[in-house]
This record gives C-alpha cells, structure tokens and sequence, in this order.
C-alpha cells in the first residue's frame, strides 16, 4: 500500500444557467491539490493549509476535507487508519466556482488511492456532499459530482440520488472571470424565491430539457438559446455588480450563453473556441475595473478527467 500522494481537484461551474442545483461541469483550472500521507497513529489530521489566508480551519471536525475522509473511513471499516492532510487552496475561496467542492475531493479522491481504491468516483460522491453541507448547510452535488467524475454532469434525483453524465461538444470553451466581491453562498441560497409561477417553472423545464439536448445532440446553437434562467437568476444577479451589462458585453463578443458560476460572483461564458473566451474575459475584467473591482479570469476547454495523482 502507497504511504503518500498528492492530488489536483478541479474547480466546477454549477447551476450552468437553468439547471439550479442540478447540472454542473468540471474546467481545467483552477483548482486545490492536496498531499496526503498514511501515519501510524489513528485519527486524520491536517497539518498544513496554505493559500487560504487563514480563513480555513485545521480543527479536524470542521475541515470539509477531514470530515469527509473521516467519514469515508468509517463506511470502508478502517477507522483505525491515520491519515496527515496538507491542504493548497489553488483557487479563491468564495468565487462560486466550487472551491470547498475541489478541495474535498481531492481528500476523498487521495484517501480512496491510498486504501487501494475499494469504492468508484462515483460512490464516493455522499462522503463529497458530507463536506458540501458543512461548507454552505446543504448536501448538493452539482460542484463535487463533475469535480470527481470529470465532465458535465446532471443530477436528476437527490433521493435516491441519480447522477448522469452527460455528452457535450469537444469544442464547448469556458470562460469564467471571477471579481472580488463577497457573496457567501449560504446567503446567496437564502434570497431564492421559495414560491414560484407555474409560468416561469414550464419555462425553466423548457430550457433545461432544450440544454441536456443539446448537449445530447451535440447542437451549440441549442444549447445556448436555452442558457436562460427565469427563475434564481433575476434574483442573484443583483448581487453581481453591472450584471446585465456584462452580459451585453459577452454576447456582442461572440458568447454562446452567459450566466453566474454557482452562487456568484464569478461569471461565467460558453464561447465556441478558445480565443473568443480569452477575449471576452479581457473585456469583462476592463468592465470591471471600470467599476473600481478587481478581478481574476480563467479559461479552458470542460475537463473530462476530474482528479488526478500528481505524483
């Protein structure tokens, strides 16, 4: 049995637009690593967290990332095994790109290796929703579904909980610009409109059978006529600053779809290649800056792969 391995979990985009709580896609970057090694003593430890600018804690019981091994060690019968955690934030926290999602991951994906992988990635997506519901008090998968299974990914039952992956174009680029504004995902989650117009729902399921379609079918411009959300959108989006007129600035510059990265701020875009999303992620982040926010861009092709070993 391996003693020590490092991990890369990827960040993930949640939501995708229409699909609240249901769809999300793994990107390239960025994304956490984690190093995790096997000690003689019992019990799971993190000894090192950096790139988090203290914000996380090292207490095991409320590390989304300890709490998660634990309970995986305790579902494969080997809660004796002792466990030391080094933890790299390679992503910022609160960018609603799913960055308690890829650090949990990596833990699971890591500790998973080490035992000699007695559970598949997607067995070990509740243990990765244990850690989701610590992080923002509910248990989704949407983030740490496509961050362990790579892709883009549908949930279409929480109990039981069934998870599709879904085909989509290899030529499908994301762009994601993330401005530093705060907008903690449990508050996010709490100005969602509880009630909702049977109007806006046929709408809302519309589009979200029009998206997997089109994902099915390979048809880009299905998928984005059918990137519109009626539903939990108008609402976050006044969390965003300028929100509307960035997406004006994204489709005038060859967008496919633009919308908010799981609970915000980041934004994120479908273009049809690589260049597009460089520049419309150099012409939101001059819009920004014209609002007096600093932000932070990325863009890359849908990552199929998930977590990898690194060493």
């Amino acid at each position: 049995m391996d003693r020590s391995v490092k991990v890369f979990a990827p960040a993930t985009v949640a939501n995708v637009v229409c699909g609240y709580d249901v769809l999300g896609f793994a990107v390239d970057q960025p994304g956490d690593e984690v190093i995790m090694r096997i000690k003689d003593e019992p019990g799971v430890v993190i000894t090192k967290i950096s790139g988090d600018e203290g914000r996380l804690p090292y207490h095991p019981a409320k590390n989304t990332v300890s709490v998660s091994v634990q309970h995986y060690l305790d579902h494969i019968g080997r809660p004796e095994v002792g466990v030391e955690i080094e933890l790299f934030k390679k992503m910022p926290i609160g960018s609603g790109l799913g960055s308690s999602s890829a650090s949990t991951v990596a833990g699971l994906f890591a500790i998973n290796t080490l035992m000699g992988n007695p559970l598949t990635q997607m067995e070990l997506v509740p243990f990765a929703m244990k850690g989701e519901e610590m992080a923002c008090g509910t248990g989704h998968a949407d983030n740490v579904a496509p961050a362990l299974l790579g892709g883009f990914v549908l949930i279409r039952s929480y109990e039981p909980l069934d998870i599709i992956r879904l085909p989509y174009p290899e030529e499908l680029y994301c762009s994601i610009v993330f401005p530093h504004v705060d907008v903690p995902t449990r508050d996010a989650r709490k100005i969602i409109r509880s009630n909702v117009s049977l109007k806006d729902a046929v709408v809302q399921w519309g589009n979200v059978a029009g998206l997997v379609s089109g994902l099915f079918l390979k048809d880009i411009d299905l998928i984005s006529r059918s990137m519109k959300d009626v539903i939990v959108e108008p609402v976050r989006s006044i969390l965003i600053p300028d929100f509307y007129k960035l997406r004006e600035i994204a489709m005038d510059n060859g967008a496919l779809s633009f919308g908010i990265s799981g609970s915000g701020p980041s934004v994120f875009t479908f273009t049809r290649n690589a260049d597009d999303a460089q520049i419309i992620n150099e012409k939101l982040k001059k819009h920004f800056l014209w609002l007096d926010t600093e932000s932070i861009s990325y863009h890359s092709p849908i990552n199929s792969k998930g977590p990898i070993i690194l060493d």
